[in-house]
Formats: structure tokens, sequence, C-alpha cells
């Protein structure tokens, strides 16, 4: 607790002390537009309801990009090719490339998530159907997601990358109300996974953003737009078929209907207590379920939401065989998980700083207080409960708030994938120097930041800085893992005297900024910070280093 008084006190004396020296350039913060004009004019919401609980959106392409532009993949900070190969001119590839032209990470987010929705203005899904309702998308476009993931990349997975039996892959089958997991042990090479796929196993591929570049795309853009992070798994499922029992999990769920075809049923929550379930539900019977708020079979370009507690089960039929991925977030973000850990800290702080937390109990209150005397009208307890009602009220004014959301924010960081680049992020990068080896010796050496360089950060989520134990630290995402906490959270010692600045490089995206305007005491302070931030790969120049 004391740590992080005095590191957020870091910050604020960095503050008070330079506002004394200078003015720094007020940076301003880039507004969110979730539907641009031009797209708002194509979207119309259908007026019908389809199962009172679902909302059937009519399919509406947006505007296809131009054939003059060339189809552009983003990239990840090694220079990877960011997909599979995508169809020309398909849905997908469209908005990739529109993405890669779009310069703000923040609008990029925006504009994936309106895609992953539309013709639904987001803004409406929000507001009505976030969290309350489940909602189908009904596109009647087979080509919509072609591109992201398909069972052919799936086998060449199974033969190109080392996936183990239950660690990235499961195979299950649920018959005659009883689900079964058949794993065998090691690597799940073709000949066990498609034996077991037969067998009328469904299989799942956990983390497929770990194996496919563009579901890392699609994830690392979206979970800006979540602000929490966002997972996947790939479900195969052979016809005739179902793999999972009746269930609910503790994630906020989008279905993405890639291949075939699939029956799902949706059910509402149970009890008030499954109402935007903390953890995921046991397998339930067909006993425990009442008719489905919605039950619809989705083909290929469809969209399912539906929240948290949400009981759900899906098999295929028709002799036809079903791919789909389920886009997964909001784990554990609750208000609750929130309080959680502000309380504790807002209790310790209290006792130390106010006298009234440090009295004693009454001496004689187990005499009136507890189950037993749960009905007295004995005015102590009265007085006691008034007592604590007060104490609890108080709390408040104790309560760390922005250290916990600063640490919050800093497993979030730790949680995400890593950033994936623009064509112009990586040419205006460290990423884009023309440094290399040619004709015996390294060339194109010696590129430097002037206190005339401006700059930005990378993109908006990729860092944020937090005090610890007295010290500033800036957790970053650009050295993250695609898989989930393979690396040690990674982070930049910030001393007191760069604070300032880096606040501002923070709050300013996706403005630029003068290197000698960086509100820092010395030139020397500027040009460090502004160089230990582009070498590591998070800042961004407004023209390119030579």
């Amino acid at each position: 607790m004391d740590g992080l008084r005095a590191s957020a006190g870091l910050l604020r004396r960095g503050r008070l002390r330079r506002r004394r020296q200078q003015q720094p350039h007020s940076g301003s913060v880039l507004a969110l537009p979730l539907r641009p004009r031009k797209i708002r004019r194509q979207l119309r919401l259908p007026a019908r309801l389809v199962e009172t609980s679902a909302l059937l959106c009519s399919t509406q392409h947006l505007a296809a990009v131009p054939p003059s532009v060339a189809p552009a993949m983003l990239s990840g900070p090694q220079g990877e090719s960011m997909g599979e190969e995508l169809p020309w001119d398909s849905p997908l590839q469209r908005i990739l490339a529109e993405l890669n032209r779009i310069p703000s990470s923040r609008r990029r987010a925006a504009r994936l998530f309106e895609w992953l929705i539309s013709p639904m203005p987001p803004d409406h899904f929000y507001r009505r159907l976030w969290e309350r309702e489940a909602v189908l998308v009904r596109r009647q476009d087979h080509s919509y997601y072609q591109g992201l993931f398909s069972t052919a990349v799936l086998d060449s997975i199974l033969r190109n990358e080392e996936v183990q039996f239950g660690q990235h892959l499961d195979a299950a089958r649920y018959i005659n109300g009883r689900r079964e997991t058949l794993n065998p042990p090691g690597r799940a090479l073709p000949a066990a996974a498609w034996s077991l796929y037969r067998a009328g196993c469904s299989l799942r591929l956990l983390c497929p953003q770990a194996f496919s570049s563009t579901v890392w795309q699609f994830l690392a853009v979206l979970q800006e737009q979540f602000g929490s992070m966002a997972g996947s798994n790939v479900y195969l499922t052979p016809p005739n078929s179902q793999g999972f029992a009746p269930h609910y999990d503790d994630i906020e769920a989008f279905v993405l209907q890639l291949e075939g075809r699939k029956l799902w049923r949706v059910y509402r929550p149970r009890v008030p207590t499954e109402e935007l379930a903390l953890t995921s539900s046991p397998n339930f019977s067909q006993d425990d379920l009442g008719e489905p708020v919605l039950q619809t079979v989705l083909e290929p370009g469809d969209l399912l939401y539906f929240p948290r507690g949400f009981i759900h089960q899906a098999e295929c039929q028709d002799g036809v065989h079903s791919l789909h991925l389920t886009l997964s977030t909001f784990q554990r973000n609750t208000w609750g998980d929130f309080l959680e850990a502000v309380l504790p800290l807002a209790v310790q702080a209290a006792m130390e700083e106010n006298v009234e937390f440090r009295r004693g109990l009454p001496r004689d209150f187990m005499d009136y207080m507890g189950a037993q005397h749960s009905d007295s009208k004995d005015p102590r307890r009265t007085a006691f409960m008034e007592k604590v009602r007060v104490l609890v009220a108080r709390l408040g004014h104790f309560a760390p708030v922005d250290a916990v959301a600063d640490q919050r924010a800093k497993d979030f960081i730790h949680d995400s994938l890593p950033p994936v680049l623009t064509d112009r992020e990586r040419a205006l990068s460290v990423y884009g120097l023309p440094i290399r080896w040619e004709a015996g010796e390294p060339v194109n050496v010696g590129a430097q930041l002037t206190t005339e360089t401006e700059v930005h950060m990378l993109q908006d989520g990729i860092a944020r800085l937090v005090g610890e134990g007295g010290h500033l630290f800036l957790y970053y995402t650009v050295e993250n893992s695609r898989v989930y906490h393979l690396e040690e959270p990674k982070c930049l010692e910030i001393y007191p005297q760069q604070a300032d600045a880096m606040e501002l490089l923070l709050r300013s995206y996706p403005e630029f900024l003068r290197v000698g305007d960086l509100p820092c005491d010395t030139v020397e302070d500027q040009l460090s910070l502004a160089t230990m931030l582009y070498d590591k790969g998070l800042l961004l120049t407004k023209m390119p280093l030579t």
C-alpha cells in the first residue's frame, strides 16, 4: 500500500515541480468515431426481433475498397506476414486493407468491431444488447469470414506445428447425454486427430492465434476495442454429432460460423445467481434446461453473440460438418473484481490514517451481534449496524482507485497479444529502419532522434505507466508472446524527471509532439526518453529517420 501511494506521489510531485518551470504543450485525445457518416448511411437496423431475444440482421455490404487499392496485410513487429492466403476482394481482405490505411489504432479497433457485427450499429449493441441478450446476425454471405481460418489451415497446423493433445487440441464428443474427452498423450499428429474426428469427436483448437497469424491480427486489433483480453477457440465438429454438453461460460462469446452448418440452442440463465456468471458451469443434462430463447442453424458468414451465463449447446445435422471460431472477452472484468482489489487496500489505508477505524469494538458486542441475535431488537445492535454503515461509507475516501486501475491495466498489458503493425507504422518505427548487412559490413547505421523530431506512441494501447515500490515502470506489449503468458511482463523504468513527458506521450496519441517540447528538465532527458522508447519499438516518427 505504501509503495502504491509513494509511486503515485512521484507522478504528482513531478507534475507540480515542472508546472512551475514550463507548461507542456497540451495533447489532444482522439475521439472514437464508431460510425463514420459514409458507413452510417449504409447501416439500417431491422425492426423485427427473433424469438424475443435475438436480433436478426440482414446482410448489407459495406463500401468496397476501390480496385485501384492493392491488398495490404498488417504485420507483426518482427515483420511476419499477417495472413493466410486471402481470396482477392473477399470481405475480410477488404477490411484488412482498410485497417492498414487507418492511422489510429483506436479507430482500427472500432472499425473492425463495426465490421464484425455489421450491419448492427455498435452503439445500439453496447447500449441495448451487451451483457443482456443473445444476438443473431444473419448475413447470407458465405464468404464473409473467408480467409480467417479454415479446415485446410487446421490440417496444415497439425502437420507442421507442435500441437499437443490437452495443451493445444481437445477431442471430445457428447453421446446419450454424456460428455467424453478422448485426448491421447503426446503430439496431435494428423493420423491421430483425424481418426478421432472420424470416430465422432469434435476437435477444439485452443489458442489458434498462436498458430494463425490472421487470427492473431483479428484478436490483437479487437482487444483494444474491449479493453480486455480477447481470446479464441476453433471448433471442428463432424456431421451428425455434438462435441460438448450444455453449459455456460464466464466470458462474452462471439461465434463466427466459418464452414458448414450447426444447430445452436441458447438458454437464458436459470436463476439470478447465474446471470453474468463469474465461473463456467459444469455440464448440464437436458432435464436441467427449459425452453431455448434462441434456436437457429448458423451458416457461413453468420454471427451469434451471447453473454456469460447463457447456457448453450450446438450440434451438426444433415450430414454436414461445422467449423466455427469463438471469440471471447471480459473474463473476470467486473466491478466486483475491481472492488475486490480496492477494498482491502482501502481498509488498510483507513486504519493507518483515521483513528475511528482503530478504535476498539464494544466489549459486549458479542452479546447482541451474530446470527443467534439477528432477530434481537436490542438498541445496541442498531447502533452497531449504523456504525458499520458509517465506516463503510467512509472507505471510499481511502480507496486507491487509480492505483488499482493501474495494476489491472498492467495485467491487461501482460495478457495482451503483441501488436500488429500497418505499413505506415512499420515504415516510421524502428522496425522499418534500413539498417542491414551489406558488402561485409553493416550499412545505414546511426539514424538518431533530435529535438526537432516529431513522435507519438506506436499505438494507443501498447504501454501503461505504473507506480510500484516507489519507482515508475512502463509496461508494454511489443515483446509479448502470442501464447498466453509465455513471457514474463516486460517493462522499462521511467525516472521521475521524465514522468510528465511519458504521461504526455501516452495521452496525446495520435497527435505528434516535438521531442524538444517534451516536459523534461534537460535536453538530455528529452532525448534519452525518446531514444529509449524508439529503440524499444514503442515510438513512431512523423518522417522516416535517415
